[in-house]
């Protein structure tokens, strides 16, 4: 099970850090990653981290801007978010999937309910 917190509203420029906790399973086979959903549109990848921390990947639009990182003995993945501009507003989803292949790829087969982010120009 999965449980994102953290989202809420906050001017652009501003900074949230997001939360997503795990339980029911061992954390650290997991490959975690974020995804969020716009209004109207698709749900997108943002970042993924490796199940031991070592290895991070972002979607070009958050990179420099938005840092991955988890805490294996708190089960816990994170996901930093500074500059937000107005087009980072959406509901963000964190996800887990199996230890292997690429972290961008689809196969994220665990998923947390969202939490609401919205940025105010």
């Amino acid at each position: 099970q999965l449980q994102a917190s953290g989202g809420g509203l906050v001017q652009a420029g501003g900074s949230l850090r997001l939360s997503c906790a795990a339980s029911g399973r061992t954390f650290s086979d997991y490959n975690m990653g974020w995804f969020r959903q716009a209004p109207g549109k698709e749900r997108d990848f943002i970042a993924a981290i490796r199940w031991s921390g070592g290895s991070t990947y972002y979607e070009d639009s958050v990179k420099g801007r938005f840092t991955i990182s988890r805490d294996n003995a708190k089960n816990t993945v994170y996901l930093q978010m500074n500059s937000l501009k107005a087009e980072d507003t959406a509901v963000y989803y964190c996800a887990a999937k199996g230890p292997y292949g690429s972290l961008w790829l689809p196969g994220y087969d665990y998923w947390g309910q969202g939490t609401q982010v919205t940025v105010s120009s």
